[in-house]
């Protein structure tokens, strides 16, 4: 198959497949006219590399995954190197993760904090002589 077929097989453009070829993930076969050409293997090798950058793989990443294919492997996850790139991604979500708990938990104890200083505000309006409520986004009493 020619390159726009391949590209609209895979939901890709022929601009990423040229980037991909270039940076040795796609083969560069051409055929007597010298048009790019392609076979299923190649549509399974890009599909492959699509899966991955779904998922918050880098290019780069996806290189095990593909040369495990190209080996013959019937899984691009199959091999040794492939695995070794799924536990450093697990790690690096794991710390994603973390990171993101910590703001969560940040962003509940402000939340509180400010919801504890408007319910004292508000009691406190409700006081005889007690503060007039302020809006913050007018700058004006209400």
């Amino acid at each position: 198959m020619r390159i726009g077929e391949l590209a609209a097989r895979t939901g890709t453009t022929t601009r990423a497949l040229r980037y991909y070829e270039s940076r040795g993930l796609l083969p560069a076969r051409r055929d007597a006219h010298g048009h790019r050409t392609y076979d299923e293997g190649d549509l399974r090798l890009l599909r492959q590399i699509r899966t991955l950058q779904d998922f918050g793989f880098d290019l780069e990443e996806t290189r095990p995954f593909v040369e495990c294919l190209r080996a013959g492997h019937p899984e691009g996850d199959s091999c040794p190197a492939s695995l070794v790139v799924y536990r450093r991604k697990l790690d690096e979500l794991d710390a994603l993760i973390a990171e993101l708990a910590a703001v969560r938990a940040k962003v509940g104890e402000q939340l509180a904090r400010a919801e504890s200083a408007r319910d004292g505000l508000a009691a406190e309006a409700l006081v005889p002589g007690g503060p007039e409520p302020v809006c913050e986004l007018g700058g004006g009493r209400r």
